[in-house]
């Protein structure tokens, strides 16, 4: 029998953290002690204030259609705190809200790519970025970068994918998944090699941005000239232990923003109305409130750097932002471990979870086959015995004659 899927879902790849996160959810189920550090996700509850601003937005019967870009009064406030914490001018009719980042990003696909348009994503990056992009007929074009350069990408790096078809490119700092944080000067060198180029736009990932350990944020869209050509994507999961509650949005020029909205009023319509009444209290709130978690992830970003650089073989850079390290192990690939040959990153991080139950996921879901991504939001007990595991694990390695 003819397979009678469309193309379109055949082609589209499952996503790696969450199959990654669901065979650990499996393998629990059976009974076995696994560590799941795959699934970005705060091990933090969601705030009490928020979630009284929730029953209260219940008991004021916030229980009908939404409007499919956001209530007003999260709009207004999305539009103050971006004022506050990036210095960005925008309007409510440049704020759309959704389901999630996730369905921000989709929406920001499926209005600006046509088929062919390449979008330039630096790698690594997180992993739907690059399915999201061929779903909606755009060519994902990689640029590598490693651990040696903080998986940043240069200004010449930049310069050298661009070609007549760009279209886009995006990114995100701090970086799911290697915690890299752009700076402003490091920001100001690529908006300078944009410049040379006004059609092509930029979709800046910003959802991590107040877990945060370097002191200090920049925008892109705060360099002069970048404003009108940046779509910026934030949402409350992350610093906010929101995950669940499926709150994302974007400022972007007007033109963009109704055009999310016309898609998403013939998708999803308005995102969950009591989410939105919480993240107005959310959004308002002094990301000071949030200082207690940023340094217990800050904590164990140190704790887990620190015994990632005493297992011989792992090479690690020290990430800024996020709660994620992304170590590379290739000096493990053709080697014997435990006797199992290791090809690939693919390889390590299964060994990682039959040999030393600590689940991760391999770095070419990223874009970048050298490394797997930890995420460290979990307890700090549970990151030493993970690490104390994986140590024992590759302690013996044989290399093949």
């Amino acid at each position: 029998m003819n397979n009678p899927l469309s193309d379109r879902i055949n082609n589209l790849a499952t996503s790696q953290t969450l199959a990654m996160a669901a065979l650990a959810r499996e393998l629990k189920a059976q009974g076995k002690d696994i560590i799941s550090l795959s699934l970005g996700e705060p091990d933090f509850n969601t705030p009490d204030f928020i979630k009284e601003a929730a029953k209260k937005a219940i008991d004021e019967n916030y229980s009908t259609y939404s409007p499919v870009e956001g209530y007003a009064e999260l709009k207004e406030a999305i539009c103050r705190k971006f004022k506050r914490d990036n210095n960005l001018e925008y309007k409510p009719s440049q704020i759309v809200v959704s389901t999630g980042a996730k369905q921000s990003l989709y929406n920001i696909a499926q209005v600006m790519l046509n088929d062919g348009d390449e979008v330039i994503l630096p790698a690594p990056y997180w992993v739907s970025y690059f399915e999201i992009v061929k779903l909606s007929g755009g060519v994902p074009v990689e640029v590598p970068t490693s651990v040696d350069t903080d998986f940043k990408i240069t200004p010449e790096q930049l310069e050298a994918a661009i070609t007549p078809k760009t279209k886009m490119m995006w990114f995100s700092s701090p970086c799911n998944p290697s915690g890299s944080v752009y700076n402003r000067e490091e920001l100001t060198a690529l908006a300078k090699v944009l410049e040379k180029y006004p059609n092509v736009y930029v979709v800046a990932d910003e959802i991590y941005e107040h877990i945060n350990f370097s002191g200090t944020f920049c925008s892109i869209a705060s360099i002069p000239g970048m404003l009108e050509r940046t779509i910026t994507v934030n949402g409350v999961a992350k610093a906010f232990a929101m995950t669940g509650w499926r709150i994302g949005y974007i400022g972007a020029p007007e033109f963009i923003a109704k055009a999310c909205t016309k898609i998403q009023g013939q998708v999803t319509s308005g995102a969950n109305s009591i989410a939105q009444r919480a993240t107005i209290t959310a959004v308002d709130a002094d990301p000071s409130v949030l200082k207690h978690m940023v340094d217990a992830f800050h904590s164990r970003r140190d704790l887990v750097v620190g015994l990632l650089k005493d297992i011989p073989g792992v090479k690690i850079n020290v990430p800024e932002g996020a709660f994620y390290v992304f170590p590379d192990v290739s000096s493990f690939f053709g080697k014997t471990l435990k006797g199992t040959f290791i090809k690939d990153a693919n390889d390590f991080s299964m060994y990682l979870l039959g040999e030393a139950n600590v689940a991760t996921v391999t770095g070419d879901a990223f874009g970048n086959p050298d490394c797997i991504r930890f995420s460290y939001a979990t307890s700090e007990d549970l990151l030493k015995e993970a690490l104390r595991r994986i140590k024992e694990a590759v302690s013996l390695t044989e290399v093949p004659a």
